[in-house]
């Protein structure tokens, strides 16, 4: 169960967990690869789920072979994120208006923590229209290792200074559960793909289906008290 009580922040997750980022990064990544004659599969591309560009540019070229030229698929997806981006905008996660409004007003402090670089968040954030909703945000730039490693949550109970095993932190990657669990905090996994990874469940404290869901149980947690 999930009894607000139990935690004095909240850390979310960006991509896949508040911003329906995932869909629109997947369908640029394909776009650019049969642009260039290649392949890339659903599957590849929820693997990639959660990752820092660095080690995505890493599988890619495990997939696509040495020769894989990087650069220009960096520039070219980059410009077809931003054509469906800006016709489209990016849309926010079911649940996640009325989950922030009831931490808000229990006054619990709360923050973004995520893999993507600085530019890329404010950038995602803008076109999502929720760019001031955030006073804290840490990213992939503030820290030495990116998830899963546990350094960006870490970083993020500093900053929010409360202990890291105070903090309940919502995500919807294996490696951003993963960085939750090393770093110590509460992990709730919701997941943004089907179907939902094994170790990430294993690994996680609690599931749920979405952020109005564990909104729920928080209002149930808070009304039994």
């Amino acid at each position: 169960m999930l009894n607000l009580n139990d935690f004095s922040a909240v850390i979310f997750d960006m991509d896949g967990l508040v911003l329906d980022t995932e869909s629109t990064y997947f369908a640029a990544w394909q776009q650019t690869a049969k642009a260039m004659g290649y392949s890339l599969s659903d599957a590849f591309c929820l693997s990639l789920s959660g990752l820092h560009y660095k080690e995505i540019e890493l599988k890619l070229l495990t997939c696509c072979g040495a020769e894989f030229n990087l650069d220009t698929f960096t520039r070219l997806s980059g410009i077809f994120w931003r054509e469906q981006v800006n016709a489209h905008g990016i849309k926010i996660k079911h649940g996640f208006t009325g989950l922030l409004e009831f931490i808000v007003q229990q006054q619990i402090p709360y923050c973004l923590a995520t893999n993507s670089s600085a530019v890329n968040a404010v950038e995602c954030l803008e076109f999502a229209g929720i760019r001031e909703i955030f006073s804290t945000i840490i990213t992939r730039d503030d820290v030495e290792h990116g998830k899963p490693a546990p350094d960006i949550f870490l970083k993020a109970a500093e900053l929010l200074q409360v202990p890291i095993s105070r903090c309940l932190v919502l995500e919807d990657s294996y490696a951003g559960i993963e960085a939750a669990s090393r770093a110590g905090a509460f992990s709730v996994l919701i997941p943004s793909t089907e179907p939902v990874d094994p170790m990430a469940l294993a690994l996680c404290d609690v599931m749920m289906i979405d952020l109005a869901h564990t909104l729920m149980a928080l209002k149930v947690d808070c009304r039994d008290d």
